[in-house]
């Protein structure tokens, strides 16, 4: 019987190719990492001195930390709201089985995607840049954030629907906006929102990084006990953020499970 199985080559056998491959992948990061100079000003002293701060938080803090906690989560859901509400109509006009007309399509869907290159931290310095620092600005960066983000969503949401409610509602005669009121809104509810919820999670944790860079919320307070090396404070700050996440996380998951 043992002699009926062919024997394996010995690089097969041993998955030299595999190996080699893997080896050659860590020599290459290696390399790209020693030329970009990647861990060169690294102390492991300071490392763990920082760790060991952190590890003993200064709770007296936290009661300072609460209000603008609260102003970042309000960020979040003011900002998600304008953005996801200002995309229905540009998410319309760009599916193409509601607009026909392929040349508006494709200028709307252009500018879409050049408002989408636009990283939540750059359109944050922006408009820290332009309104000043507070939590406006956050407000206008998570809703431009949030209007790219919507609008590619619901358009593609909006092309995969059954086309039979809207041949229907034509062949009666209903109008441009009869059609989408009666045939397309309700296919695409409760996909709009889960993706609302979606995005709502995204700012929640954008938010608070954007207050690093003066854009209000609680990623001021962060920046400040950064930079007094108040590490223990900082930790708290930290701490703070991740209960919000998951709490934010945990609830958008129940309500999006609600809604399929």
């Amino acid at each position: 019987m043992k002699e009926s199985i062919p024997k394996r080559p010995f690089v097969k056998e041993w998955h030299l190719v595999g190996f080699t491959i893997f080896l050659l992948l860590v020599f290459a990061v290696i390399l790209s990492a020693q030329a970009a100079g990647v861990g060169q000003d690294f102390s492991a002293d300071q490392f763990f001195d920082l760790w060991v701060k952190m590890a003993n938080p200064d709770w007296s803090y936290l009661p300072d930390i609460l209000t603008p906690l609260v102003q970042t989560i309000q960020m979040a859901i003011v900002g998600t709201l304008i953005g996801c509400v200002a995309a229905i109509p540009f998410a319309l006009l760009s599916a193409s089985n509601i607009v026909k007309n392929g040349f508006v399509r494709g200028i709307i869907r252009f500018i879409m995607n050049l408002i989408r290159s636009i990283p939540e931290m750059l359109l944050a310095a922006l408009f820290v840049a332009v309104v000043g620092i507070g939590a406006l600005s956050g407000v206008c960066a998570l809703s431009v954030f949030s209007f790219g983000m919507m609008f590619k969503l619901l358009y593609e949401a909006i092309e995969t629907v059954d086309q039979g409610p809207i041949e229907a509602m034509r062949a009666a005669g209903g109008k441009q906006s009869q059609v989408v009121v009666f045939a397309v809104i309700p296919q695409v509810l409760n996909q709009y929102l889960s993706f609302f919820l979606y995005t709502l999670e995204i700012n929640v944790r954008s938010s608070a990084v954007l207050g690093y860079l003066g854009a209000g919320g609680i990623g001021l307070y962060l920046n400040t006990t950064l930079e007094m090396f108040r590490y223990d404070r900082t930790s708290i700050v930290i701490l703070a953020i991740l209960v919000v996440v998951v709490f934010v996380d945990a609830l958008s998951n129940k309500l999006r499970e609600a809604l399929s």
